[in-house]
């Protein structure tokens, strides 16, 4: 039985006249998102758009268009029946989202986390061109166990971990997500493991004392390269090898100091190691592009051309020209 095709749903004041519009876009943030209050200083001029698809556990939303202020209510919040948390980016312009007594001023390329289950509020002063990621609320809190303490905190997309996170997030789309580059469930790993490191490691991982985390990490490590052969290999797959959570995987990779790393780097950077090594092997010219991406895990042909090029400085073929 084939799976359903993934697509992308679309809402936009395009297909009502303009006195209808704000109210039509008020229904397609309540059908899109959650149940929200919504209002516009440009209400007379207003258009907006939104475009949402799933990726794996998750869900990436485009939001396009005028001006406007969001608000989810107690009584909005009372008749949800499914809550989330949003990581949300914009890149245009300057804003400010409010999570109950809590604000956070962002500038462009910042990001933010919300939990759906509190009431806050956005205020898009110049225009809404957003990316909203939204997580389920397990999911959050599997990687994040104190997650209600980092929402509406500014998540600085500058600099450090937080600017990983923000071009990460930035890069999602909807079509994206229609057509990923790596398996739906190794993009989702990755945006978890760059959220963890974003906002910091727990208490308790710091309390397990540096060997413990140093021998974890090792672990991790030696778990990644043996099975980096597996086509789709999954931080929960190594995880569960291991006995350990996705949490503590994660976290034990971040805290590596200046060697801290996500998973899906980790396995690429041993996918690349082991590739770089048969092509500089004239023993292994036997084997076609194709046949060396499949022995290091990349059943995808072109995808393991792509990783060459970023890792390793060249596509396959010019690395085992360039032995002389």
């Amino acid at each position: 039985m084939s799976a359903t095709p993934v697509a992308i749903h679309t809402w936009s004041t395009d297909a009502v006249p303009p006195p209808q519009r704000l109210d039509y876009w008020i229904g397609a943030v309540c059908e899109g998102f959650l149940e929200m209050d919504v209002s516009s200083p440009q209400a007379g001029g207003f258009g907006a758009s939104l475009e949402s698809a799933p990726l794996g556990p998750l869900h990436v939303n485009r939001v396009r268009g005028s001006a406007q202020d969001v608000y989810r209510t107690r009584r909005a919040i009372a008749h949800s029946r499914q809550n989330y948390y949003y990581l949300l980016c914009k890149a245009d312009s300057p804003w400010v989202a409010v999570q109950e007594e809590r604000s956070a001023r962002l500038l462009p390329g910042d990001a933010v986390l919300v939990d759906s289950r509190r009431c806050y509020a956005f205020h898009l002063q110049q225009s809404a061109d957003t990316v909203s990621i939204e997580l389920p609320t397990a999911w959050v809190e599997s990687w994040l166990p104190d997650a209600g303490d980092h929402v509406a905190r500014r998540i600085d997309g500058h600099g450090g971990w937080g600017a990983a996170l923000s071009g990460f997030a930035r890069a999602l789309s909807p079509e994206v997500a229609l057509r990923p580059p790596l398996p739906p469930a190794l993009l989702a790993d990755q945006l978890g493991g760059l959220l963890a490191l974003a906002l910091g490691p727990a208490a308790s991982v710091a309390a397990t004392g540096a060997c413990g985390r140093a021998a974890l990490r090792q672990r991790v490590l030696d778990a990644t390269r043996e099975r980096h052969a597996e086509p789709g290999l999954t931080a929960a797959a190594v995880a569960q090898g291991l006995g350990i959570s996705q949490r503590s995987l994660h976290r034990c990779l971040a805290e590596g100091g200046e060697a801290a790393t996500t998973f899906a780097s980790a396995l690429a950077a041993c996918r690349m190691q082991v590739a770089q090594r048969m092509l500089a092997d004239a023993r292994f010219d036997r084997l076609s592009v194709a046949q060396i991406g499949l022995r290091v895990g990349l059943a995808d042909a072109s995808h393991f051309v792509r990783l060459c090029r970023r890792h390793l400085g060249g596509t396959p073929g010019a690395l085992r020209q360039s032995r002389g």
